[in-house]
């Protein structure tokens, strides 16, 4: 489609279908504008609210199963009316969508928009006595890989030749700016808790209101989704107090002979004094009015672990049971699905997570002790001393070796953490539609993939999250991103919507700023400086700005804000360049994150495609009392756009004014200011190469 075909692609038509009825109107959605109280308890009376265009239509009803309720025009508003009825919920979900009536003419409203044709599966859903922590939604959230953050106590730092691990000695990096070699799990550059601590008034200032820390517990790897033991943080992360030993010899690869290793990581004060340190470090965060969110790996444990002791680590430790590699009788045996019951001792035949020995999985089907181990650890963490305010669960949906194990396992997981600190959040890493586990009675939300991370990243970018393909059709095509956006949306119900974690990369995938110079390709075969090259920072302000006012928890990973390249992992795994951060990202990034802080219709406010077309994107987010306009060119060049701005609730006949509150382009950024003027609800820009901008009505 040509720049000019795109030119008024927003804004097409005033009817639907060559009848009266105005569709673009029409609109509801599962905020608390449209739905209070928004997260009922069971026997709530709920008010359920959709408009229309003033005097569209004659009637409309509340669809439910078999029931069907008109509701009544309670007030106009603008351009509007509204319609509401009230409902008394029960125990189960409510699914619901609506029919409107013009004359002849039957048209249905779900979360998908309007059609002609009935589409239940795409109904709005209201569960009682679900809710989503409120310090949640939409709070500004920060991803902390620890070891590569800041090293605040060099005492703690893994050794070279400490320990053995994957075919090689754990290693001690000493150039904190080395990047990450292709094979670097086992290396170390000493990030820990104390490091985070002592950032704790940056990260404050920065905007942050919720740090999400990957794994701390126990592990022989830099990324810790290897756990070695569930009951403590690594003293490698925290404290060692207590120290001695050898490391091993060259040529020894025994970790049984790895005593330094041994005792920092089995003796008790070691440990006790590293959980103190992750109290204390929560205690600090809270008191700056900031929340932590913790990693759980559940699905699989690693092969160090003290229930499997693959490395004999733990053999003839103090407290320590035998591990089940070790011994058969091993009270952690059934912990694990072994496919021979007679090769012990060293018992190798054991089921690994995508065959990966180093990642023992876990049997909960087959081991009731196994289970309740796992929910007091889940329990633990978040109750006191230490109060962490949830979990992000690792590859969620795995655990388990049925579906239907698995989600009764996280029914009791939810019920159990809630129990134990009812304003805790539980988030699921998540690939895919995750609205089986979105009832209300697993997970509250998930790491917002399909309706965040890879739409924005196509449009912007052309490239795929690993940065392993260029899609050039996708490059800067808005009917693709309001498509899916739309689809994918729809999969949420609201309360997990607004605390959905909304990144643009994280530990997972190449760096967004790398992604805007469309190398294809890994660091192995580019090489790490090509992830610095050609990148082009005005379109990673475009993402950020879109991250700060779409609907979620907008979330970045360490270092972005810093200005930090890279490719998929381990590259995107650099440090944080303390001294050396780009300043002028750095202060974008405080800006956009107090614009979207300054805003409430950031939070929980309704949002609601304008119209995205050729090189760009618009949509508004809007209450009952403000309405804002955010539009993106994600082209080198201007861009034409007219928006229906009155579908935010703007007015819709006449001249009135919006103001810009944000501008990011592709020479700088600022708080804008200039005025633009609305004829009979439209809005027309001529869009700077690489500008977003963010208006609101005055």
């Amino acid at each position: 489609m040509s720049q000019e075909q795109g030119y008024n692609s927003a804004y097409t038509y005033d009817s639907f279908q060559g009848t009266s009825f105005h569709a673009r109107a029409v609109f509801s959605d599962e905020s608390p504008y449209f739905r209070t109280p928004n997260e009922p308890r069971s026997g709530d009376l709920v008010s359920v609210r959709i408009r229309t265009l003033r005097d569209n239509v004659d009637q409309v009803f509340l669809i439910s199963g078999s029931r069907r309720e008109q509701l009544t025009r309670a007030f106009s508003r603008g351009a509007f009316d509204f319609y509401e009825i009230y409902i008394t919920v029960e125990r189960e979900t409510l699914y619901y969508y609506f029919e409107l009536r013009k004359g002849e003419e039957v048209y249905y409203y779900n979360k998908m928009g309007i059609s002609r044709d009935l589409a239940k599966r795409n109904s709005f859903r209201l569960a009682p006595n679900f809710s989503t922590p409120a310090w949640a939604k939409g709070a500004v959230m920060y991803q902390i890989y620890t070891d590569r953050f800041c090293n605040g106590d060099p005492t703690n730092d893994v050794l070279t030749r400490e320990y053995y691990y994957i075919d090689d000695y754990s290693n001690k990096v000493t150039d904190w700016n080395q990047p990450p070699e292709n094979m670097d799990v086992r290396n170390f550059y000493g990030g820990d808790l104390e490091g985070v601590l002592q950032k704790l008034d940056y990260l404050k200032e920065l905007g942050v209101e919720v740090i999400y820390l990957n794994p701390i517990f126990v592990s022989p790897s830099n990324h810790k989704y290897d756990i070695q033991d569930y009951d403590h943080v690594d003293p490698h992360l925290g404290r060692i107090v207590c120290d001695g030993g050898n490391l091993l010899e060259w040529g020894d690869h025994d970790n049984s002979h790895a005593s330094r290793f041994c005792t920092r990581v089995t003796e008790s004060a070691n440990l006790n004094a590293s959980d103190d340190l992750l109290a204390d470090l929560i205690a600090e965060i809270h008191k700056r009015g900031m929340r932590l969110i913790l990693d759980g790996v559940f699905n699989h444990c690693g092969s160090f672990n003290k229930w499997m002791d693959r490395e004999r680590i733990y053999v003839g430790q103090e407290g320590y049971e035998p591990g089940a590699y070790v011994d058969a009788s091993s009270p952690y045996h059934s912990f694990f699905k072994f496919n021979n019951e007679h090769a012990w001792p060293n018992n190798e035949f054991y089921e690994g997570w995508w065959n990966h020995k180093t990642l023992p999985k876990l049997n909960y089907e087959e081991s009731p002790a196994l289970v309740e181990y796992i929910l007091h650890v889940g329990r633990k963490w978040v109750s006191a001393p230490y109060c962490a305010d949830g979990w992000r669960l690792d590859v969620a949906a795995d655990l388990g070796y049925t579906r239907e194990y698995n989600h009764s396992f996280w029914k009791r997981f939810r019920t159990e953490v809630k129990q134990a600190n009812p304003d805790a959040i539980i988030l699921a890493e998540h690939y895919g539609n995750a609205s089986e586990w979105l009832e209300g009675d697993e997970w509250d939300t998930v790491m917002n993939y399909d309706a965040f991370m890879e739409p924005v990243s196509w449009f912007l970018t052309g490239m795929e999250k690993h940065s392993d393909a260029f899609d050039p059709t996708l490059l800067g095509n808005g009917e693709a991103f309001a498509s899916a956006m739309r689809y994918h949306l729809a999969s949420f119900m609201g309360p997990s919507l607004m605390c959905a974690m909304n990144e643009l990369d994280n530990h997972d995938h190449s760096r967004f700023l790398t992604r805007t110079n469309h190398r294809v390709g890994r660091v192995q075969n580019l090489g790490w400086w090509a992830a610095g090259q050609d990148i082009e920072p005005a379109v990673l302000r475009e993402a950020v700005l879109i991250q700060m006012t779409f609907i979620g928890a907008p979330t970045i990973y360490y270092g972005d804000e810093a200005g930090v390249v890279g490719f998929t992992d381990p590259d995107n795994r650099r440090t944080y360049p303390w001294g050396n951060e780009d300043h002028d990202l750095l202060a974008f990034y405080r800006a956009a994150i107090a614009l979207h802080k300054g805003h409430e219709a950031f939070r929980d406010g309704s949002i609601k495609d304008l119209g995205c077309g050729y090189q760009y994107v618009s949509y508004g987010r809007f209450t009952d009392t403000e309405q804002l306009v955010c539009v993106v060119n994600s082209a080198d060049a201007m861009t034409p756009v007219e928006l229906p701005v009155w579908e935010t609730g703007i007015p819709r006949e006449g001249c009135c004014e919006m103001e810009e509150v944000f501008v990011t382009d592709k020479w700088g950024y600022g708080a804008g200011g200039e005025r633009r003027q609305v004829h009979n609800g439209i809005l027309t820009l001529d869009l700077r190469p690489y500008e977003a901008v963010v208006l609101r009505n005055v």
